[in-house]
């Protein structure tokens, strides 16, 4: 009598895990295919941009450089309603100069040839292709929205796996076949069964680490995790994602002879207006004495308090480079490296390159590629599969089991719920939708199998 107890427990179990699965593939399948496809064209953003902007990029080397203020200079008097933003050197000598100028509320690039000075022609930030799939890929180009979106379906993801793996544990005597490998002489069902479950698990641990090294960009979850590691002092240091950049501060006795208890008094910001920055053209010295990977980027400062910054983020996170320079004195505020992040920073840099797939070249591109192809296959064999056992006029859920008896499975999705507050959020949406709506129209109860 015990065993039979048991067994029904877990035959109920086993459709309670189901029915998860079942509705968690149906519903985010979709956008994983979207995700998979932009990420896996994304991996080759560097090969892409080359061929693409080839004539921006290159420029021969003849005679010698002309100075970054001159080239910034150029780009003034060819828009002069423009503000400069960004000063960019190229990483060699075959590369031009990138100037970011924010005109009319648009962003553009503008290239540079550093050796005659000429425009090699200018591009629209929000026109260029990778950041249109940048933007897909990040937020559907829905903005805040899509990006709560995109987080809400990379946390089903982790249901959909999780769910996915209790199915296919082995259960009787076929050991790891099913599992491993597909059963080729057992008929259709059980083959178009492991033409899903098979690949999905070998990919498993791809995708789950595609998940988690995406997680930390993203806009809700991502942000508040950044927040807590930056503030608990075990991730970057502040200003390279979250918290504050320190500010310039000009003291008196760098721009007059006062008396000496006058010296280090903060000028105040109405007198700094004739105070001269610090050129590019020493930036750049500086850059080059302190040893930063040469594809850094200068951002100019757009207040009288506000630093310039140099910001490298080159393929191999050990390059990594974030400085903050006082803007009137060009002494170093502050100077962050690989070296100095934290336990969790290191880790979530690490996650960052690897999953861009920049850390190891090409051979991290193609893996990247595989699973990005994996889940795609995987979220067709699955569709599929539904479609073959869907009957008719039904959706073709597994039967819900009282959720009385599922005191433990429900037990863990209020704690996945309060990890990954979206996913709470959606749990509870489900609830009502289902207490209000389904359970009392007999049409569509029946339809759900509710």
């Amino acid at each position: 009598m015990r065993n039979k107890n048991s067994k029904q427990s877990r035959g109920v179990f086993y459709k309670t895990i189901w029915r998860w699965h079942f509705y968690a593939g149906l519903i985010i399948a979709p956008f994983l295919v979207i995700l998979a496809i932009t990420g896996g064209i994304y991996l080759f953003q560097p090969q892409i941009d080359q061929y693409l902007y080839q004539e921006y990029y290159e420029v021969k080397p003849i005679g010698e450089r002309i100075s970054a203020d001159q080239q910034i200079a150029t780009v003034k008097e060819l828009y002069p309603e423009a503000r400069v933003m960004s000063y960019r050197p190229g990483e060699d000598e075959s590369r031009s100069s990138e100037i970011g100028i924010n005109l009319d509320g648009k962003s553009f690039t503008i290239f540079i040839d550093p050796y005659t000075g000429n425009e090699l022609g200018q591009l629209d930030n929000n026109t260029r292709i990778m950041d249109k799939i940048e933007k897909i890929h990040g937020e559907l180009m829905m903005g805040t929205i899509g990006d709560r979106i995109v987080e809400l379906v990379t946390c089903w993801a982790i249901v959909l796996i999780m769910t996915g793996l209790y199915l296919w544990l082995p259960r009787k005597s076929q050991g790891m076949a099913g599992v491993l490998y597909p059963r080729l002489k057992m008929g259709q069902k059980i083959f178009r069964r492991d033409l899903h479950a098979v690949p999905a698990f070998w990919l498993t641990a791809g995708i789950l680490f595609l998940i988690m090294t995406g997680l930390p960009w993203s806009g809700f979850w991502g942000t508040n995790f950044q927040n807590i590691v930056t503030n608990t002092g075990i991730g970057y240091p502040p200003s390279i994602w979250t918290g504050s950049a320190p500010a310039s501060i000009t003291k008196t006795k760098e721009i007059a002879e006062v008396p000496w208890a006058a010296e280090n008094l903060d000028v105040p910001t109405s007198t700094i207006l004739d105070y001269k920055v610090v050129s590019i053209d020493h930036l750049i010295e500086i850059a080059e004495s302190k040893s930063i990977d040469p594809s850094y980027t200068i951002y100019i400062p757009q207040t009288k308090e506000g630093v310039y910054t140099f910001s490298a983020f080159p393929a191999k996170v050990q390059n990594e480079v974030t400085m903050h320079i006082d803007q009137y004195s060009g002494a170093v505020l502050a100077d962050y490296r690989y070296d100095h992040y934290r336990f969790m920073g290191k880790i979530i840099a690490w996650g960052i390159t690897l999953h861009k797939g920049t850390q190891f070249g090409i051979v991290n591109q193609i893996i990247g590629l595989l699973v990005c192809i994996g889940i795609v296959l995987t979220a067709i064999s699955g569709f599929y599969l539904w479609l073959k056992r869907k009957p008719s006029k039904k959706l073709g859920a597994p039967i819900a089991p009282s959720a009385s008896k599922m005191k433990g499975f429900l037990w863990m999705l209020i704690f996945i719920g309060v990890v990954f507050p979206l996913v709470g959020i959606s749990l509870i949406i489900v609830w009502v939708v289902d207490w209000l709506i389904i359970q009392r129209i007999p049409a569509m109860k029946q339809f759900f199998n509710a």
